[in-house]
This record gives structure tokens, C-alpha cells and sequence, in this order.
């Protein structure tokens, strides 16, 4: 499944219709198309009795995003690729669908390549991030990972304030836990020496 920045509904065509393309090319039959698009509106929070016959140029831009994802669900693909898909929504829409993607994605248990040059963004939905510069990978590890220790000088550079960013990633019940030590977030904190 793919979904891009720009969201690429087809204009012409209903949401509906937008939904059940890559089922219809597969020769899916169409009353179990007309089912997954149904449920696919439904797990977006769209409801399909207001949103299926809609056209994209009737939808907000959030609205437009959820579609395309719907879309790229359609066919119950075994991986996502996600193209800075939230890139042209405004803060706030991109704030509220990033958070039910991040449910989303849970529920699903789907494998995603999110692409992002957002990295709270990345920091929030990613169990592992692969940090490149000019096409080469400057670390890859887990979103902790790359806060705590960072690998290179442009690592470092790039995560900008790191405890700002760690505090950011941490829930408040993370922040209780033994787990995460105070060494972790000392260092997390403290300056660079070097």
C-alpha cells in the first residue's frame, strides 16, 4: 500500500471509488469491495453513509489524508509505504491524524516505511528510524536509541535539544518507571563535551 504527501485522490472519482481502485485491478469481487470500503471509512472515522459518495474536492484536508490511507489499506497489503503523507496537512489536522495513525498502526500490526523530514514526527510513530544523510544511513536504532546516544557529530546536530525531544517521546508513566534511569536522562540532558 502507498500513501503520498500530496494524497493523490483521483478527482473524478468518489471516495468510494477512490477506496476500491487497487481491489477493482485485483478482481476483487465487488460485494467484498463495497464491504472493505465501508469498513475502512468506518476505521478512519468517516462515516460511510456521509463520505462515500463525496468527491475529494468536498473533502478537508484531513478528510482527503484519511481517504488516502484508507486507499492504501485497501487491498490488505503486507507493507505501507508512506511518503511524508501528513506534509501538506496544517499543524493541527497534522497533529490529530498523526495521533490515530499512531492507534492505527497499532491495531493493525502492519509493517510501515514512514518517510519523514519531521522528526518529532518520526520520533512519535517509528519503532525504528533510520537516520540518512545524501543517501548514506548516519544511524539506525530506536527512537531512545538515537536520543541517548547519538551515533555521529550530524546525528547530535540534527536531533537538535535532545532532552526536549526525549521528554517529548516519553509518557508520564515512562517517566515513572525504573526502566528509563536517570543516567539515561542525565545524559540525555547534559551538553555535549567534547
Amino acid at each position: 500500500g502507498y500513501a503520498i504527501q500530496g494524497v493523490g485522490l483521483f478527482p473524478h472519482r468518489t471516495v468510494a471509488e477512490n477506496i476500491a481502485t487497487t481491489p477493482e485491478l485485483l478482481g476483487t469481487d465487488r460485494k467484498a469491495i463495497d464491504q472493505r470500503v465501508d469498513d475502512l471509512l468506518a476505521m478512519m472515522r468517516l462515516d460511510p453513509k456521509d463520505y462515500r459518495n463525496r468527491y475529494p474536492a468536498q473533502l478537508s484536508g484531513g478528510e482527503a489524508q484519511r481517504v488516502g490511507v484508507a486507499r492504501s489499506l485497501a487491498a490488505d497489503p503486507p507493507l505501507l509505504l508512506m511518503d511524508e503523507p501528513f506534509g501538506a496537512l496544517d499543524p493541527i489536522a497534522r497533529a490529530s491524524i498523526r495521533d490515530e495513525f499512531r492507534s492505527l498502526q497499532r491495531s493493525l500490526r502492519k509493517t510501515t516505511i514512514f518517510v519523514s523530514h519531521d522528526i518529532t514526527e518520526a520520533l512519535f510513530l517509528a519503532d525504528t528510524i533510520a537516520l540518512l544523510r545524501d543517501g548514506q544511513l548516519e544511524q539506525y536504532g530506536t527512537p531512545y536509541e538515537l536520543l541517548t546516544s547519538p551515533a555521529t557529530p550530524f546525528v547530535a546536530e540534527f536531533l537538535g535539544d535532545r532532552a526536549f525531544l526525549l521528554l517529548e517521546l516519553l509518557r508520564a508513566a515512562d517517566a515513572l518507571s525504573p526502566i528509563v534511569s536517570t543516567d539515561c536522562l542525565n545524559q540525555a540532558i547534559a551538553p555535549e563535551t567534547s
